[in-house]
Order: structure tokens, then sequence, then C-alpha cells
């Protein structure tokens, strides 16, 4: 079985390349993802490409092969399940549960999980609106909009938080900014890079590199 840290890495990989085996994944982002040194990636390099699960090379970065974008698909799904599971039967909020999920999914089993996702009726998203691989490792694929990309007026509902950071995920929680949220954009300042929703008749203030992490959808979609 793959260690704690290679099953990371795959994640990570997977989470920054979208799951594209044509893609690449640079030393810095992914050091940046798991709080780790770019020494330390790239010593990390050597023994994803000798497990078979990455390729790498040289001021290019790391790209997973099929097993690895497999391997990061069963971790995933474990984490989201869980992550669901938390919310729905210990009643966690959704700030409180990517920390606990993460130290989880290194230790459940497949035998497990499955049990969860029946257990669940088999949902096909977490709480933060991210997709749940599937057993047969296939993930579904949707469409949304980031916030700041989306035009001014018009009535977008929110589908999927991309950032877990639990300090952000609280003030939305605040602001009334939760999953199937029906909001549009008052305003935005691009010199002082802030966006400004109405949300219920109040208006929220989002910084742009905030806004980039929320994903819209139609209200009619």
């Amino acid at each position: 079985m793959p260690s704690p840290t290679i099953e990371n890495y795959a994640k990570a990989i997977y989470q920054l390349t979208g799951g594209q085996t044509d893609r690449s994944a640079a030393t810095g982002s992914l050091a940046s993802l798991l709080r780790v040194s770019p020494s330390s990636v790239t010593s990390m390099f050597k023994t994803l490409q000798e497990s078979g699960l990455a390729e790498h090379r040289p001021y290019e970065g790391v790209k997973l092969t099929d097993k690895g974008v497999k391997l990061a698909l069963r971790v995933l799904r474990r984490h989201r399940l869980i992550e669901l599971f938390l919310v729905r039967t210990l009643d966690l909020s959704w700030d409180e549960v990517h920390e606990e999920a993460e130290h989880m999914e290194h230790a459940v089993s497949d035998l497990l999980i499955d049990r969860i996702d029946a257990f669940l009726e088999f949902p096909e998203l977490d709480p933060h609106g991210d997709p749940i691989p599937k057993s047969d490792g296939s993930v579904a694929t949707s469409k949304h909009t980031p916030l700041d990309q989306c035009p001014c007026g018009m009535k977008l509902t929110l589908e999927r938080v991309l950032g877990q950071d639990p300090e952000f995920l609280r003030y939305l929680s605040d602001a009334g900014l939760g999953l199937g949220t029906s909001l549009s954009i008052v305003s935005e300042n691009r010199p002082a890079g802030t966006v400004i929703v109405e949300v219920a008749g109040n208006h929220v203030t989002l910084g742009r590199d905030s806004a980039k992490l929320l994903l819209m959808g139609s209200p009619n979609n």
C-alpha cells in the first residue's frame, strides 16, 4: 500500500493539474500546497517515478501517470466521503471537516468507504461542492464560472468553493454564503481588487482572490 506521504503527493498533483496526465505540476506549487520545502518535493519525485505514479522532467514539473491518477482519485473519494459523513452524521460544519478528513483518509479501507457511500445514498458532491469520485474511478465533470469572471447584475448560485481554509469558510458562512445561495454582483473595483455581491438583501465585500475560489452557476441550471 502507498504511504500517506505518497498518497498526499498524488492527490496534490491531481488537484494542481485537474487530473490531466498531459499537464504538469510545478515544484513550487506543490511545495506551497503541501506546506513543505521545494527540496522535499524534488526528493519525492524520484520515489513517485520509481513507483510508476508520476513522471518528472527537470524545469517542467511532474505529471501523474494513469496509475497515479487512479491513486489520487481513491484518496479524494475517501476524503470527500469522510467530509460529508462528518457533516451529516456528527453535525460538523464545512469549516471543521477538512483537517479531520486529511487524517482519516489514510486509515480507512475501501470497504468502509464503500459502506459510507451506500449509507449516504451515493452522493455526488461533498460539503464544499467538490465531486465525489465513484468506486470505479470515474468522476463527474461540470462547468462553473469563478465569481470574479461573472458580469455585474447577473443572478448566480454558489455551487462550489475551492478554498478549504477554515477562516475563509467561516467568513462565507457568517456572510450567508453557503452552497446553493443565490446572489448577484453589485459592483467591482478592479484597482482595489474587490467584488461586492448582494446576498439576501445584504452587501458582502470579497477580495478578487477570494472571488476566484467561488464557482458559480445560473439559478436556472
